[in-house]
């Protein structure tokens, strides 16, 4: 059986804390993390919905639940800044042959730096702090800014923000929801079936097209 990606990520999070957001949050402004769903639980273990899970940092527990949040969304925005900071550095030291050769192990193929590209020449700088706050983009941002020589700077002053805000609305909703997230918890378990799914029916066109490609007469 397939373990559960979301119950991965959440136990990630349970037996490390702060450690995991970090973690989790600086992968995924490279690589998509589920950053959504770390912050949202991030939220929910900070206001005390479950009992045997705390925010401990550097071995002290932080006890008052308003410190404990502030401490995890502190932990995400690091963590995020971080991880752009990498992907930003991978962007200008490797450039565009970088994405060519290994596009699709940094999940960069060609259409995604096309997209990337337009995403820069509409919004110039602002890109960078509109990419932070957009799903699906945000994870697609960091390489791209160093690819087009983006200056450190000013990508480090856009990304803060960006990151600030993506961290506390979704921990919010975390610490909103507080007991009730095991109900949210579940519901993400219909998730887990349609990425397996939509992974298969992929698989199955893509097969099928190279197929019908290779039986086609040529020109």
């Amino acid at each position: 059986m397939l373990a559960s990606l979301t119950g991965s990520i959440t136990s990630f999070i349970g037996n490390h804390g702060v450690y995991a957001v970090f973690v989790l949050m600086a992968i995924d402004a490279v690589f998509p993390a589920a950053s959504e769903l770390v912050m949202v639980y991030a939220g929910a273990l900070a206001s005390g919905a479950f009992p045997d899970e705390h925010v401990v940092l550097f071995g002290h527990t932080v006890s008052t639940p308003v410190w404990a949040y502030l401490t995890m969304v502190l932990a995400g925005t690091l963590g995020y800044l971080v991880g752009s900071i990498g992907g930003w550095a991978i962007g200008i030291y490797g450039g565009r042959p970088l994405a060519e050769r290994h596009g699709r192990f940094l999940h960069l193929g060609p259409e995604r730096m096309e997209r990337a590209e337009r995403w820069f020449d509409r919004w110039d700088d602002w890109a960078v702090l509109l990419g932070r706050i957009t799903p699906l983009v945000r994870s697609f941002v960091s390489i791209p800014a160093g690819i087009f020589r983006m200056p450190l700077g000013r990508y480090t002053l856009l990304t803060i923000p960006g990151s600030a805000i993506w961290c506390f609305v979704f921990a919010g909703i975390g610490w909103g929801l507080g007991a009730s997230y095991t109900h949210f918890h579940h519901a993400f378990d219909y998730v887990d079936v349609a990425v397996v799914a939509g992974a298969v029916l992929l698989a199955l066109y893509l097969l099928f097209r190279r197929r019908t490609s290779r039986l086609s007469p040529r020109a």
